[in-house]
């Protein structure tokens, strides 16, 4: 029998009717309510074909060249590919595209750079740091010693000369800056002159701006860290996985720290879903796309501020908008839970005073579906009288309907 292409999607209906009604029925969700996580996105339906490849078959561990498999002649061309657009994408002299996840670039760039026990500098969780950033529930609060830094909890901004006093107290061995919900652009020269005046490596986790800084929209941290570990999905659009930047220096120990001391086997078809979304990142076409994204989530900011919430530092200069509801009535909880019913997705988020729950919304997934600045003054709109409480639920679901089927992700 001569193969010549991948099964479709009606062979799941056939042989797994059960799951394939699943699968519809999260599409059919994705459509018809408002994807406003700031880490989600749509990948390009080319994505999702390396997903869905016969690549997914192939067991790769090692690195092309030097496979522990046979039979990795082309996923060796694929992976290369990959490393490739990602170094030219972003400026690094060496890229790593096997990490699985975001947490694992961040456990293997650890791993590469420091100790059991070591001291690290990071944003304190209360603040919008990440769980790699010294969660006790996580792997780096059980090895490392963790030291918060934290933010002015009345702009919300970094204060670098507070976290310059903490690197000359603690000496530590490496200084993290980046967040899961802090709006503006981070100083990556300040960061780098704080951890050069400490002695320390400078890890940038730029999980979330990663796919503007591939559009032009954000500040490159690659030129300032000695590692940049990132997400490939979020804004970037592509996979969901990670990926690792760093100087030729380091590239070996790096390697070695992906593969083999934190994972195994290479996932071939997330790799090659990998390299088409930097193939599309490099694009005209997503520059303009991330310059979008941006300016949708200053209209969306801006029309959160006018309807009565707080939003941190007064606005974004990113995909991402921190917002405390306390204003209107509510809790971040609460106000998540009303809005879901009312067909708008989004998360909660640490807020600056580092005691409270806000909303965290993002306009990666909305802009995709091409949603433009009208949209987004709309959605305030409907969001702000979802939260107040003077706008029906039901009757805001069925704008929301109405309005994502004008702006569908996958187009027939």
């Amino acid at each position: 029998m001569t193969v010549t292409h991948a099964p479709s999607a009606d062979v799941l209906r056939r042989q797994d009717p059960e799951l394939a009604e699943i699968l519809l029925g999260e599409l059919a969700r994705q459509s018809t309510t408002l994807q406003l996580n700031a880490a989600e996105n749509f990948t390009s339906p080319a994505v999702l074909a390396a997903l869905g490849s016969p690549l997914a078959n192939k067991y790769a561990e090692g690195y092309p060249g030097a496979r522990h498999h046979g039979g990795c002649e082309l996923v060796d061309v694929a992976e290369r590919v990959a490393v490739d657009r990602a170094r030219a994408l972003f400026g690094a002299d060496h890229a790593n595209v096997q990490s699985h996840s975001g947490s694992s670039a961040v456990l293997a760039a650890y791993a590469a750079l420091l100790r059991p026990g070591d001291t690290v500098l990071a944003l304190g969780l209360p603040y919008g740091g990440h769980l790699t950033h010294g969660s006790p529930a996580n792997f780096s609060g059980r090895w490392f010693d963790f030291v918060g830094y934290g933010v002015d909890a009345e702009s919300g901004l970094v204060d670098h000369d507070r976290v310059r006093a903490l690197a000359r107290a603690h000496r530590p061995k490496a200084i993290v800056c980046g967040s899961i919900s802090y709006p503006r652009h981070l100083d990556y020269a300040a960061f780098r002159e704080i951890a050069d005046e400490a002695g320390a490596y400078l890890i940038a986790d730029a999980a979330h701006p990663i796919g503007l800084v591939a559009g032009g929209a954000a500040p490159n941290p690659v030129p300032y860290a000695d590692v940049v570990c990132a997400t490939t999905h979020k804004v970037l659009r592509g996979p969901r996985g990670g990926m690792i930047l760093c100087g030729a220096e380091l590239a070996g120990r790096i390697d070695r720290a992906v593969f083999p001391f934190t994972q195994g086997g290479a996932q071939m078809h997330t790799i090659a879903a990998k390299a088409v979304a930097f193939g599309e990142a490099a694009t005209p076409a997503f520059s303009t796309y991330a310059r979008q994204v941006v300016a949708n989530a200053r209209v969306l900011a801006a029309g959160l501020a006018a309807g009565g919430l707080a939003v941190t530092t007064g606005g974004t200069d990113t995909h991402l908008v921190s917002a405390d509801p306390a204003p209107l009535g509510t809790d971040g909880r609460e106000a998540r839970g009303r809005l879901a019913a009312a067909g708008m997705v989004l998360d909660c988020c640490a807020l600056p005073d580092g005691t409270a729950r806000g909303l965290r919304l993002g306009t990666a997934a909305v802009t995709t579906q091409g949603m433009r600045e009208e949209e987004m003054a709309r959605i305030a709109e409907l969001l702000v009288g979802v939260v107040r409480g003077a706008q029906d639920g039901a009757g805001v679901r069925e704008e929301v309907r109405e309005l994502t089927a004008g702006f569908p992700p996958y187009p027939a």
